[in-house]
């Protein structure tokens, strides 16, 4: 059972903070795992975050630094030297010490770099900041162990055990070629069984080799970990030779990444912000989508001012335009949630719109004549048999329109390269509150020969 962060712990742990009592704090909170310190460490006020992580030891720290929240992160590096950061990065995985020094100015990345004394560590983490930071390359990680096909089994036991000393955690065991090739995967079983004279190209699996290559998008690598149920991915070049590998850690992240990105394109939010940022910047993400919105309300306006006529003869028309904007709304937002998330996925493709635009169709279709019917008695009783046509007619059309859009926009804009999450959001609930104005109110006119 994992720990569970209490309000009666943080406040013991702050009574320790300031009363500067670190045997306390050594005795109680290092005994935890370190994601467990990191989120403690995120409740607390910047200087006793400062307090707390400087009694970590090196290696830690390095590990609680990669949890923190990317603020506090940022602030707790900013109090750093370049040799204090060189030193916290030699006890990191290669693909997070490069990670967390992207960001610098290219100056400060100098000057990190060349106070690192592992020779190596340097060089991949040098080799890491050249990749894009949403593809492969950018998210894979050099620590791994390979072997090679021509070694006897009685070789490869003493080089893995040399290269496991810098591999925290080993999923797979890949074999490559003179060349450096990636040829196939070995598994532990196979080595332990096998005499020691035997040579590994007798026992590496050479069939359904899955890889990735430095330059695939990340959104891809995680899928393909999805599909094919995988802990680690190894990650090649174009000329097909091993550089790095993808572990199930770093792809959740993505996923998460994602989620997050996703939910507030849904949500009206254009770029990727915290709590935490200025008020200058949420406001900057928001208000695109706001002004969006405020266009679709001029344009229902307009909507509305076409059929002034038609409701000042029959009034009882504007007390169900709430009912018909909300429930196009609804209806819309429904339909293309289910399409993001199957894109999303990798199961819904351009080619299959026909099929998926009947099913959506159909599934209005349904839910339409079920609310239809029930708004018909609602109208009926409100005020006529006219107005109950009206307005369950009304809210059928709209229902199927709305479902139809909903399904077709996010495939249009997947085809087009844009982010489909966007059909999600205030977009698609705009087009949908005016076009079912329209539908509605012109229903109504055309009933009331007005």
């Amino acid at each position: 059972m994992g720990f569970e962060l209490t309000k009666e712990f943080l406040e013991l742990l702050n009574t320790a903070v300031q009363q500067k009592n670190a045997p306390w704090v050594e005795e109680n909170l290092f005994i935890l795992h370190h994601a467990d310190i990191a989120a403690i460490i995120d409740e607390l006020e910047f200087d006793d975050s400062v307090y707390i992580y400087k009694l970590l030891n090196e290696e830690l720290q390095a590990d609680v630094l990669v949890e923190l929240d990317e603020d506090l992160r940022d602030n707790i590096i900013s109090t750093f030297s370049s040799k204090e950061i060189a030193e916290q990065l030699e006890f990191m995985d290669s693909d997070d010490a490069a990670d967390l020094i992207n960001e610098f100015p290219q100056k400060q990345v100098e000057e990190v770099i060349g106070h690192i004394t592992d020779v190596d560590t340097a060089e991949d983490i040098v080799d890491l900041l050249k990749y894009e930071p949403d593809t492969a390359g950018g998210l894979m990680q050099k620590e791994f162990v390979q072997a090679k096909a021509e070694w006897p089994v009685n070789r490869c036991v003493v080089e893995l055990r040399r290269q496991a000393e810098e591999v925290e955690k080993i999923f797979t065991i890949y074999v490559v070629d003179e060349n450096n090739k990636l040829v196939g995967f070995l598994s532990l079983k196979s080595l332990l069984f096998a005499k020691q004279k035997t040579k590994i190209s007798d026992l590496y699996q050479r069939k359904n080799i899955i890889s990735v290559k430095t330059s695939d998008d990340n959104e891809e690598v995680a899928k393909i970990m999805e599909k094919y149920d995988l802990v680690s991915v190894p990650v090649v070049d174009i000329q097909n030779k091993l550089v790095g590998r993808i572990t199930i850690d770093d792809v959740v992240d993505v996923i998460k990444d994602e989620a997050e990105k996703d939910f507030q394109l849904a949500s009206g939010i254009s770029e990727n912000i915290e709590s935490s940022d200025s008020v200058w910047r949420i406001s900057k993400a928001r208000i695109p989508w706001l002004f969006i919105g405020l266009v679709g309300g001029v344009l229902g306006a307009q909507v509305i001012s076409m059929f002034e006529g038609g409701i000042s003869e029959v009034p009882q028309l504007a007390f169900f335009i709430p009912l018909i904007t909300a429930m196009g709304g609804n209806v819309g937002v429904q339909s293309s949630a289910i399409v993001v998330q199957s894109l999303a996925r990798g199961t819904d493709q351009f080619g299959s719109t026909f099929k998926k635009l009947r099913k959506e169709a159909l599934v209005s279709l349904v839910n339409g004549i079920l609310l239809s019917i029930i708004i018909y008695g609602v109208g009926f009783v409100f005020h006529s048999a006219t107005l109950g046509i009206v307005v369950s007619t009304s809210l059928l059309t709209v229902v199927i329109f709305a479902a139809i859009f909903g399904t077709l926009i996010p495939l249009m804009l997947d085809r087009y390269k844009i982010d489909p999450a966007l059909a999600t959001g205030p977009f698609i609930t705009t087009l949908n509150d005016v076009l079912g104005l329209f539908i509605y109110l012109t229903i109504g006119v055309l009933a009331y020969g007005i």
